[in-house]
């Protein structure tokens, strides 16, 4: 095997993107063959003194930003990227999924007893708004503050003190007496809540192999609607038990996952990939050496070392050429994704109650929000399939057709108002578990959390702005304009995703970060 301009060939058969070699799995493979991935495996000769050459140090171009960015790279791929999933990985996706599942559950409870807050506490509309708007507030200065942070600091930290403060915050909800209290514990709550979508989504995306990643991703989006369909099954229950009493409790009741995911949290590995990039090497190599149960090699390192090599990027580089045009598709698609499905949750038996559907409104929240869940099942099995690209432009394209059926026929019979929010609710799957992967894949470890958390800002401001206006909507412009203005928001979200949705399918976390020439792009789904 000799080396090429720009990486190793194989003798005999020219280095393409479809033939690479794998990298050594352990240090007792026989040091004269290794294996060429291709549709069909075969065994290369290689010689023994190549074996133990490190991989090539990427090179670096500079494209616009003070600091150079990686090229495109032919390297072999890390031991981190090829590492085989197992059970560490399992339990971190899991452990990862305790933020989403947490999100899902306080922003969903809120929508189940809005109804007897609004009595009992004699909230003006203006008021009813901000209680629906505030933890989306609460959510973009969480992820704008804690997104940089956890760049800076690190992710293990801040991993488990999130919980902690959506754990307080939710036990305070039980002593709430007036409107502005229950409003600051959501905003509270909120910037918990945003502080858990860089820390999570960066420390999982580090740790995943290549293969696994997008799927993986895209179960936390699951997670996300498990805890909004949680948050409606124990209120409805509470609500049955104590009457309209019980909204203290059922916003108290997300203090009991947070408690066990805080724990269960605890003794968390650092990533590797920051711990590289920050220059704890040895650190690295233990956590990588005691998650996947063998020793790693310092030629195995140093394949990690020259992808995470510190470039010394900062906050403003997330929003400089190169990285600037990706944190803007990011922030969009997010945005024009989260505002209609985020009013559709908070106020869900609100609008319901709008179509005539009042004393079912909590049962068919209920069931919209399992339908939101069901339509993530095909977009998991989806996404490492066909792709990013085409699956998020054909689900926003879909979205957009039950909204405005909604908007021209407000006052169509129960079983269509029902049929077209479960379509909408189904087609969102692929927006939905892209909001995860996407943002970790575009951008590099030095900024990967704070492009994160920056996103996760703007949509949520977005987000609180239509959760806001929503009831002013309904009661000022009608239910058919309300849902129509849903399906436009809806349509710019679907351009911008045909004009700038890029395909990291099959690239490593290092390569699909990197600013290199795209692919052509196409939407012909039968080459997949």
């Amino acid at each position: 095997m000799a080396a090429g301009p720009s990486g190793p060939v194989i003798r005999g058969h020219p280095r393409t993107d479809s033939c690479r070699l794998d990298p050594i799995p352990a240090p007792s493979a026989h040091p004269s063959m290794a294996t060429c991935s291709a549709h069909d495996s075969h065994p290369c000769e290689t010689s023994p003194s190549a074996v133990s050459t490190p991989a090539p140090t990427p090179r670096l171009i500079h494209r616009g930003l003070d600091s150079p960015i990686r090229e495109k790279s032919t390297m072999t791929y890390s031991v981190i990227d090829e590492a085989p999933y197992g059970k560490f990985h399992r339990k971190l996706v899991l452990l990862s999924s305790g933020g989403p599942f947490l999100d899902g559950y306080i922003l969903g409870n809120i929508g189940v007893v809005i109804v007897g807050i609004q009595t009992q506490l004699g909230l003006t509309s203006t008021e009813l708004g901000l209680v629906g708007a505030a933890a989306l507030v609460g959510l973009f200065l969480g992820g704008l503050g804690f997104g940089r942070l956890t760049d800076v600091i690190g992710r293990k930290l801040m991993y488990t003190i999130d919980l902690g403060a959506m754990l307080v915050g939710s036990l305070l909800c039980l002593f709430v007496q007036e409107g502005w209290q229950l409003i600051v514990l959501r905003l509270f709550l909120g910037i918990a809540i945003g502080a858990d979508y860089p820390i999570a989504t960066a420390m999982l995306s580090e740790w995943l192999p290549r293969k696994e990643r997008g799927r993986c991703m895209g179960m936390l989006m699951a997670w996300w609607f498990i805890g909004a369909s949680a948050a409606y099954i124990v209120g409805f229950g509470l609500i049955q038990l104590l009457g309209d009493d019980a909204w203290r409790w059922v916003l108290a009741s997300a203090a009991v996952p947070a408690l066990a995911i805080m724990v269960a949290r605890h003794g968390t590995p650092e990533s590797p990939r920051w711990l590289i990039s920050n220059g704890h090497r040895e650190q690295a190599q233990e956590n990588i050496a005691s998650a996947l149960g063998r020793p790693v090699t310092e030629q195995e390192l140093d394949v990690l070392a020259a992808q995470e090599a510190s470039t010394g990027m900062g906050f403003g580089h997330a929003f400089k050429k190169p990285y600037g045009k990706r944190t803007l598709f990011v922030s969009l698609f997010w945005t024009c994704q989260i505002i209609p499905l985020f009013a559709l949750y908070t106020f869900g038996p609100t609008i319901l109650a709008a179509f005539n559907m009042s004393d079912d409104s909590i049962l068919g929240s209920l069931l919209i929000s399992l339908v939101f869940l069901i339509g993530l099942i095909p977009a998991i099995k989806l996404i490492d399939r066909i792709g990013r690209r085409p699956l998020i432009i054909w689900s926003f394209a879909l979205m957009i057709i039950p909204l405005t059926i909604l908007g021209l026929a407000p006052g169509a019979a129960i079983p269509v108002v029902v049929i077209c929010f479960c379509l909408y609710a189904f087609f969102s799957g692929g927006p939905s578990i892209l909001e995860w992967a996407y943002p970790t894949e575009l951008f590099p470890t030095e900024i990967r959390g704070t492009a994160v958390g920056f996103a996760t800002s703007i949509s949520r401001i977005g987000a609180a702005v239509g959760t806001y206006l929503l009831p002013v909507g309904l009661t000022h412009l009608g239910l058919g304009t309300t849902m129509l203005l849903g399906a436009g928001v809806t349509l710019i979200g679907l351009l911008v995703c045909i004009a700038w949705a890029p395909e990291t399918k099959d690239r490593s976390l290092q390569e699909a970060a990197g600013i290199h020439r795209e692919q052509p792009q196409s939407l012909d789904l039968s080459r997949h």
